[in-house]
């Protein structure tokens, strides 16, 4: 008789051991580094030496900013945030190309570059964000002498505040172009991070903060919270509240890092905003409008006769719904024409040249008494 077979239970196979990773020869990893470094130090310099021959083909007497074309600059950043596989973040691949077309361009002559000072500004780190550090930075005193400054042709470009996310626009800003000739060619969206600085060692001994009227806003519930019988002091930007809290016995300095670096201050509190969120987005200032670069916006001035009349305004804006555009914001502030009578500032997504838009803005214009595009420009890369 056979005998049964009964059946028996397999252990499970093993776990094979962890293979650890062959171990790596620095000094061949090193011989390699250096080999790829000569290649990209090759192609910097074949991408230079194109980008003088683009520039001499066009004009032998033109100046760096005839070259300087802010459509052409976003689309080549776009392309490289989109091709990026990694290791490297979408913000560090960007922040490279852009000092590589920074530094292309100003092979003969670098842009300058107005903005509002002085330095260790956020508007300082906005200008070097958005033309790589290849430039030259002309640090001034007010918003009305960046104007000046450009549509004197005494500068290439001007870059200024235009909004907070948390505390709304710059009313000088919308007040200033609406008297100006000049064109808004450029933005850049910038997160803004607040911090406590000083020359003291701690918290206790500060008197009182000295910071832009817009960054003590921005700070307001940390302050009440940790600092509340604090004298705070309103004062022209941040670098001038850093240099006072360098200056003066008890001042602390609310204001970005850059401006402890330049003024030699100690942080004591890092990111003191109130939101985590917090962004200013700058308007960067030319003579004048460049051609789409395929993600674009558009700023308006507009106003209407008679706006206290039923509809007016909707009446104005119909077109834009009509053709399915997209608006994004939009303010009003006094003409400076005559009492009670005002402005609108209007932004939407599209470039002016755009087919669609066209049409918009050929019926919006017949609304209008008063018809300006500001600026047709990139949207910001981010």
């Amino acid at each position: 008789m056979a005998r049964k077979r009964t059946s028996r239970s397999r252990a499970p196979p093993a776990a094979p051991a962890c293979a650890s990773p062959a171990p790596v020869d620095l000094e061949q990893a090193r011989v390699r580094i250096d080999a790829i470094d000569e290649k990209i130090h090759q192609l910097i310099n074949d991408r230079a030496r194109l980008a003088q021959l683009v520039g001499i083909s066009k004009t032998r007497d033109g100046r760096t900013v005839d070259f300087y074309r802010p459509e052409r600059e976003a689309q080549v950043l776009r392309m490289a945030r989109a091709r990026n596989a990694g290791p490297l973040r979408d913000e560090e691949i960007l922040r490279l190309f852009r000092e590589i077309m920074s530094a292309c361009l100003a092979q003969q002559e670098p842009l300058k570059v107005a903005f509002l000072g002085p330095e260790g500004t956020f508007t300082q780190t906005a200008v070097f964000t958005h033309f790589g550090h290849s430039v030259r930075a002309l640090p001034l005193a007010s918003i009305d002498e960046v104007f000046h400054e450009v549509e004197a042709a005494s500068a290439d470009f001007g870059v200024v505040p235009i909004e907070n996310s948390t505390e709304g626009t710059v009313n000088h800003t919308l007040d200033r172009l609406l008297g100006s000739p000049l064109k808004i060619c450029g933005e850049v969206e910038l997160r803004i991070h607040h911090h406590l600085m000083g020359a003291m060692s701690s918290l206790g001994r500060i008197q009182r903060i000295c910071s832009h009227p817009q960054s003590l806003a921005q700070c307001r519930i940390w302050l009440e919270e940790h600092l509340a019988n604090v004298e705070l002091v309103a004062v022209s930007s941040n670098a001038e509240g850093a240099r006072r809290a360098r200056d003066e016995s008890g001042t602390a300095a609310i204001a970005g890092e850059t401006a402890a670096e330049v003024y030699g201050l100690k942080m004591l509190a890092a990111q003191i905003e109130d939101r985590s969120d917090n962004t200013t987005r700058f308007f960067v200032l030319g003579r004048k409008l460049f051609a789409p670069s395929g993600e674009d916006r558009t700023t308006l001035l507009v106003s209407v006769s008679h706006t206290d009349a039923p509809g007016a305004l909707f009446r104005l804006l119909e077109p834009l719904a009509k053709h399915r555009i997209s608006m994004t914001r939009i303010e009003s502030r006094p003409s400076h024409r005559r009492k009670w009578d005002y402005v609108f500032f209007i932004d939407f997504e599209g470039h002016a040249d755009d087919p669609h838009v066209a049409k918009a803005l050929e019926a919006l214009k017949k609304r209008s008494s008063l018809f300006r595009v500001l600026g047709s420009y990139p949207r910001a890369v981010l």
